[in-house]
């Protein structure tokens, strides 16, 4: 079998070119994506680094908001304790003065024939005294000063029943333990039959209004 002839020179240098063009278009393209792979992992870490430093912008701004408002809650809440502590203290003000009206009202309803009852008093003293002045041996020989001696009494009785409708009540204290609330010694007597600082004479009796004494009772006490 014959040889194969030899190519001619022309044909097997323009296939040569035609290698060495596709060689470098290959490494033309491989250069490429090699830059290109640089460029990206190059500029990833500095994005991130951005990112970074961006976050840690906001994150500090945040902080900064939340400290702020934390500061406001707390001054909020002072301020709102202290107006609490007003207003409970201006709620206790408000009570006790209503309290205060309430009761000076009701004294006033209680005690403001106070200075009636003491007027009338004199009036209750004067026929005390008008009654025990008739002598009782001379009822029983004259009409008229019996009838008269009977009518001051049941005058000054009914009086009296006027003055318990209204809480006022006399104060006898013969015989009880001397009190400078209620009575008013005006003179010392010897008596060895009670204990030192008794009661055992009164000339003048003592009133009280509702628990209240109006006029203490003038009297006299033993000796110590």
């Amino acid at each position: 079998m014959a040889a194969k002839a030899a190519l001619p020179v022309h044909i097997f240098g323009r296939r040569l070119g035609q290698l060495r063009a596709a060689v470098t278009a290959q490494n033309v393209s491989a250069l490429r994506l090699a830059s290109q792979r640089l460029y990206t992992t190059e500029k990833q870490p500095e994005e991130a680094a951005g990112q970074t430093a961006e976050q840690k912008a906001a994150a500090g701004a945040a902080s900064a908001e939340v400290e702020k408002l934390t500061k406001d809650l707390a001054a909020a809440k002072e301020q709102n304790a202290e107006l609490l502590d007003k207003y409970k203290r201006a709620l206790a003000d408000s009570e006790n003065m209503r309290n205060r009206l309430n009761k000076q009202i009701s004294d006033a309803k209680i005690f403001g024939i106070q200075s009636f009852c003491k007027d009338l008093l004199e009036v209750a003293d004067t026929l005390g005294h008008a009654t025990q002045a008739v002598p009782k041996e001379k009822l029983t020989g004259n009409a008229d000063l019996k009838n008269l001696y009977e009518g001051l009494s049941m005058t000054r009785a009914s009086l009296l029943q006027v003055f318990k409708r209204h809480g006022l009540e006399p104060l006898d204290p013969i015989n009880q333990k001397f009190d400078p609330n209620l009575h008013e010694a005006l003179f010392q007597k010897e008596d060895k039959t009670v204990e030192a600082n008794t009661v055992v004479e009164v000339t003048k009796l003592g009133y009280k209004l509702h628990e209240r004494c109006i006029r203490p009772a003038l009297v006299g006490v033993s000796k110590c």
